[in-house]
């Protein structure tokens, strides 16, 4: 019972840390219709950043989060300035070319710059070990990281679903012609939400690279766990990709535990047997024919 609850708790931190990384994409893909693969290099820069204010700046760990955050975020505007808005009336294949071309373009950058080697950050010593609660070791940092991914679920799904902003973001997607005779602002509101994903994506990077792993490849290596997560949940709510992501990371967990063989093998076929049962995912809507 013991190792049950262990496992539990340790799939439920990485669900989060999941949720964290890929809501940003939940976010792009299901309220923008956009589909950016190269969301990873922008969780990839927000732990870089992370990794080197903490290990060779001196910074404190939670001072350089916000850091990490407005710096993905800032980079997102830029490039969704630039780049990203002449993509959003083409075809999806058109901005997995483009997006996948960015996403390679970002690992040589990194490699160049920073080595291949994987980085860890150096955590302060109140995050670091565990305690024993009711015979159950819970580790500090991940305890963190289910209250800080906790606390950013209620506020990510209050503002989509309670706000003007909200509202604003959901008429400029259904309908952007509309939107715009009613006065308000679509590129603006696109590039705000664009620029907010690519901050949590940020901030997932910075919070995940002590679990994970940094190196330049980590946006190839994890993208498939965006897009399952997206898929798996649905992109039409957050909702759907938090269930998904909490779903899969204790699947996965379990897995690793369990049968340590095939241990990766397990989300996938959770993925496939959830898409049967639900093709459109957990939250999905059918598309209108």
């Amino acid at each position: 019972m013991t190792a049950i609850l262990t496992n539990l708790f340790d799939g439920v931190a990485y669900g989060m840390l999941l949720f964290v990384l890929a809501c940003g994409l939940a976010v792009t893909l299901g309220l923008m219709n956009f589909v950016n693969l190269a969301h990873g290099a922008f969780a990839m820069t927000g732990g870089y950043i992370c990794a080197v204010l903490v290990n060779q700046q001196g910074w404190p760990f939670f001072a350089a989060l916000p850091l990490a955050f407005v710096s993905a975020a800032v980079i997102g505007i830029a490039l969704e300035r630039t780049l990203y808005r002449h993509l959003y009336a083409r075809s999806h294949l058109d901005q997995v070319l483009f997006t996948i071309g960015l996403t390679f373009m970002s690992v040589a950058a990194v490699d160049y710059v920073m080595g291949s080697s994987r980085v860890f950050i150096n955590l302060p010593a109140a995050l670091q070990g565990q305690f024993d609660l009711f015979g159950v070791g819970i580790g500090r940092y991940r305890l963190m990281i289910i209250i800080i991914c906790g606390l950013l679920t209620i506020a990510l799904q209050l503002v989509l679903a309670k706000t003007r902003f909200g509202s604003r973001l959901r008429a400029a997607v259904d309908d952007p012609r509309a939107a715009s005779g009613l006065g308000i602002n679509v590129p603006q509101v696109f590039a705000f939400t664009f620029a907010f994903g690519c901050g949590l994506a940020g901030l997932g990077g910075a919070l995940s690279a002590e679990i994970l792993g940094l190196d330049p490849y980590f946006p190839l290596k994890f993208m498939i766990y965006f897009l399952i997560v997206v898929t798996v949940g649905g992109s039409s709510s957050i909702t759907g990709p938090f269930l998904a992501s909490l779903l899969l990371g204790i699947g996965d967990v379990a897995g690793k535990y369990y049968v340590p063989k095939m241990g990766p093998f397990v989300i996938y076929t959770m993925m496939i047997v959830i898409l049967i049962w639900r093709p459109n995912g957990l939250f999905g809507r059918a598309a209108a024919r």
